[in-house]
Parts: structure tokens; C-alpha cells; sequence
């Protein structure tokens, strides 16, 4: 009796299921393929998520560059949804042909209404492809800089010197100019202007700037600091220092630059060497009278 029931009830549900909801090229589908279509997606998702922290993995251990790490995970998810799309549709018995006009006219739409999108997603895979720009690079972007934190297909993530975020279009990296600091190699360049006052004795004063530079942790000693002597300024001597630092520098260059010039205010005032500003002379032709105004 009890299996009797349980027959009757599975051949209820079969035919509730098999139930024909609507027809879509002359094929029906059913209310038991519309149940299966999230089914299918939630387990593609799913191996899809696993095998991509798999493959991730074994490449971080391998000590696979970031850069192809990040690109083959974009090309796996675009691969997996291709794959779950087609199975789905070749389950439920809908063939692809019935999507080519369709498909047509959404590209048609979609590539009018939607063009700087396209021209940021083409220029996010010529990025990951050539390989122009990668994760960890110094940017200098129209007096921007900061560090590649991420390359996705539509923009690039840095982050500035001053920790500030920016997300960066990435058309606007291949059209406009863009310094890559670290394309060659992992270094910063930066420098240190300061001025001091006339007569002041210049190789003191370079021996000085060269040893608050030294003194700085994150300056690197090869390539070595470099002091010269700018200018004979309007008010002052000019000298600046060029040094480098390692592009992963917590605080990044402003911190450097603001510990140097801690460091050279106080070498300054201990050899009395005054830092120089603004001053004008005046000089008046002729005599001047002094009127006093007591009686």
C-alpha cells in the first residue's frame, strides 16, 4: 500500500513536471527544465569557484607571477560560463541556432549604446595579455601616483601615495601617457629640493643633506643618494638629492621625503646653516626726510 502510494505520488510529480510551460523555437520546455536551469548554475558556480581556488593555489605555490595568476582566472570564469550556458541550453533542448538573430541585434544595440565599456573591457585584456602594466608596478598617471593593486577588465585599481584609491578606466592607461616606474625593476626614483641662504658654505651643506639621506631606513644605498648643486637661486643656494626606494615602501615616497626634511632641519640648526626664504630689496633713488612727530 505504501509503495502503491509512493508511485502514485513520483508519477504525479513526473507529470507536473513534465508539464509544457512555454515553447521557444518550436521546442517546449518544460516546468522541470525551468527548476533545473538554477540547479545547473548553483553547481557551475560551484566547480567552477573550486577548480579556479585549486588551480590559484598551486600557482601561489609555485611562485607564479600575480600577473598571470590574475589573467588566467578571468580566462577560466569566461571559459566556465560559456561551458554552463551551453549545457544548460543543450539540456532543456533549446538549440543555439534560435539565439543567432537574437544574439545579432543585442550586439548591434549593445555596441551603440555601450562603447566605452567595450573599448575599457578590449583595453583590460590588452593589459593582462601584453603585460604593459602589472600588479605592484609605481604609476605616475597626469601627477598621479601610486602602486597597481588589481587589473580588472574594465579598470585598474591604485593606490596613491597618500593610501587614497583610484579606479582608473583602462582605456585612459594604452591612450594617454603613463610612467611605469617599475617596469624595468622594483625601484622608486624621488628626490629632495632644499634652499639655503646666501653664504652658507655649499660642500658642508651637500655633506649634510647626503647624511640625513643615508640616515633614512628605506633609502637604498645602491644606486646611492646623489646631492647637486642646483642653482644660485633668488634667495637661496639650491641643492637637491635623488635617492631611491623599493616600491612596496610602507608610506611610499611622502613619508620618505617628510622624514629627510625632519632630519635636515635639525643637522641645519646644529651648524647653524639658515634655510632660506623669500626676501626683496628695495632701493629708492633720491633722499628720504624723517619727520618726527614730537614737539
Amino acid at each position: 500500500m505504501v509503495l502503491e502510494n509512493l508511485r502514485m505520488v513520483l508519477e504525479k510529480t513526473k507529470a507536473f513536471l513534465s508539464s509544457e510551460v512555454i515553447t521557444f523555437s518550436e521546442q517546449p520546455i518544460t516546468l522541470g527544465d525551468l527548476f533545473m536551469i538554477p540547479l545547473l548554475l548553483v553547481i557551475g558556480i560551484f566547480l567552477t569557484r573550486a577548480a579556479v581556488k585549486i588551480i590559484t593555489n598551486r600557482l601561489t605555490s609555485k611562485k607564479t607571477d600575480p600577473n598571470i595568476i590574475h589573467f588566467l582566472q578571468r580566462v577560466l570564469y569566461i571559459i566556465a560560463i560559456v561551458i554552463i550556458v551551453i549545457t544548460i541550453l543543450d539540456l532543456i533542448n533549446v538549440p543555439l541556432t534560435a539565439f543567432a538573430f537574437l544574439s545579432g541585434a543585442i550586439a548591434i544595440g549593445f555596441g551603440f549604446g555601450a562603447q566605452n565599456i567595450i573599448n575599457n573591457f578590449i583595453s583590460g585584456w590588452i593589459l593582462m595579455w601584453e603585460r604593459p602594466i602589472r600588479i605592484g608596478d609605481f604609476l605616475e598617471i597626469e601627477e598621479t601616483k601610486g602602486i597597481v593593486e588589481e587589473i580588472n577588465t574594465r579598470s585598474t585599481r591604485i593606490r596613491r601615495v597618500d593610501g587614497v584609491h583610484l579606479l582608473i578606466p583602462n582605456s585612459k592607461l594604452l591612450e594617454n601617457t603613463v610612467v611605469n616606474w617599475t617596469l624595468v625593476d622594483r625601484l622608486v626614483r624621488t628626490s629632495v629640493k632644499v634652499g639655503v641662504a646666501y653664504g652658507s658654505p655649499a660642500k658642508k651643506v651637500a655633506a649634510l643633506i647626503m647624511q640625513a639621506t643615508v640616515e633614512e631606513d628605506d633609502v637604498l644605498k645602491d644606486p646611492k643618494p646623489l646631492v647637486t648643486f642646483e642653482d644660485f637661486g633668488d634667495n637661496s643656494l639650491v641643492f637637491e638629492v635623488t635617492y631611491w626606494i623599493h616600491s612596496q615602501v610602507e608610506g611610499g615616497l611622502r613619508v620618505t621625503r617628510s622624514n629627510i626634511r625632519f632630519r635636515l632641519d635639525e643637522l641645519f640648526e646644529e651648524h647653524n646653516i639658515i634655510i632660506a626664504f623669500p626676501q626683496r630689496d628695495v632701493h629708492l633713488d633720491g633722499s628720504i626726510t624723517l619727520i618726527s612727530n614730537k614737539e
